[in-house]
């Protein structure tokens, strides 16, 4: 697995500075939703560092974090850095920021070993208002050990972090934990598909979109609970809805194999268009989905159609774009691509 960092917790008393500017100025974002053109994002950030500004002037300690968080925001990270850098003795939620940053390289060369640093800061530290940080700290620290950067590789130490940051399901633990044990009990050796079955069901259960889609493949297959395909579509089809794309292209693979041609032909080419270099990226900020599963499902959703090109299942013949999406599939997966050619050599498919 290639693992991602668990974005900053929702503290009870932050939200977006952009969303607090907009929600105080309600007819400035109205004017800017009838004013696209004229009105732009930028033009919100611009207000909101002014507004940030005059409160560090008049002695608002928080307007500090919010302008690191600002500048996180928008990908400026080497502002971001330098922000969270000067209130770090002050300001957990800095040392959290760091943390991420030190680790996945964000403005700085990557120091997995000062990254690891700060996130047991915040998961040795008392004070209270730390809670909220913890589970998320746990659940990065748990993946240096388990990826071996900044820690001796540890799968044990890792579990145990996870086990910990995922607090028994607690909705307001770490959600990404609880989802990534599902992924962990079903990878290991041996695999463990109960228990993987169980923290998918607990992460699906407080809205975590990656399980839902894990949900309906072990629906579907019958890993790790009895078979129920009607369950397993009610899955992948909400979870395709929400911007799954590995769900997305095993419902292309359903479709295939049930020979509904034309809904495949029609799913799979939306699927398969999408832009690998910037869309990948991008779904997976948004959709906090691993970007190894939505490469993978694009790769899937791009053999699939390249496959009904081939044969004119629901579409016309066209060999040229059928190499095309062929070829796109063997880039963005070639393990997969290959299974897939073996199950038409074996005419399974």
């Amino acid at each position: 697995m290639n693992l991602t960092s668990e974005k900053l917790p929702t503290n009870p008393f932050y939200s977006s500075i952009i969303a607090q500017y907009a929600s105080k100025n309600p007819k400035h974002l109205q004017w800017r939703k009838e004013n696209t053109d004229q009105y732009r994002h930028a033009h919100l950030v611009e207000k909101a560092l002014k507004i940030l500004k005059e409160r560090i002037i008049r002695g608002d300690s928080l307007a500090y974090f919010l302008r690191g968080q600002l500048y996180f925001e928008e990908g400026w990270y080497e502002e971001a850095l330098e922000q969270f850098e000067e209130i770090k003795e002050k300001d957990h939620q800095a040392i959290y920021q760091l943390g991420v940053m030190y680790y996945d390289g964000l403005g700085t060369p990557p120091n997995a070993e000062k990254g690891v640093e700060y996130m047991k800061k915040i998961i040795e530290s008392p004070c209270p208002k730390v809670r909220h940080l913890q589970f998320a700290a746990a659940y990065n620290l748990g993946r240096a050990y388990y990826e071996g950067k900044g820690v001796q590789r540890s799968d044990v130490e890792a579990e145990r972090l996870w086990l910990f940051a995922a607090d028994n399901g607690n909705p307001k633990a770490s959600v990404k934990a609880q989802s990534i044990l599902g992924l962990y009990y079903a990878t290991k050796e041996p695999k463990d598909l109960e228990k993987a079955f169980y923290w998918h069901s607990e992460a699906c259960g407080n809205g975590n979109l990656e399980s839902q889609g894990a949900l309906g493949l072990m629906y579907l297959y019958g890993h790790g609970i009895r078979q129920d395909t009607e369950a397993a579509l009610h899955c992948l089809r909400e979870a395709a809805e929400r911007g799954n794309v590995y769900a997305q292209g095993n419902l292309v693979e359903y479709y295939y194999k049930m020979k509904f041609f034309t809904k495949c032909v029609t799913f799979s080419k939306r699927i398969a268009d999408y832009d690998e270099v910037n869309d990948i990226p991008m779904i997976a900020n948004v959709t906090e989905c691993l970007p190894e599963f939505i490469t993978r499902g694009i790769a899937m959703a791009s053999f699939y159609h390249a496959r009904c090109l081939q044969l004119g299942l629901g579409i016309n013949k066209d060999e040229a774009a059928a190499k095309h999406y062929y070829s796109k599939a063997c880039r963005l997966n070639p393990v997969l691509a290959d299974e897939l050619h073996c199950l038409i050599i074996y005419q399974r498919i």
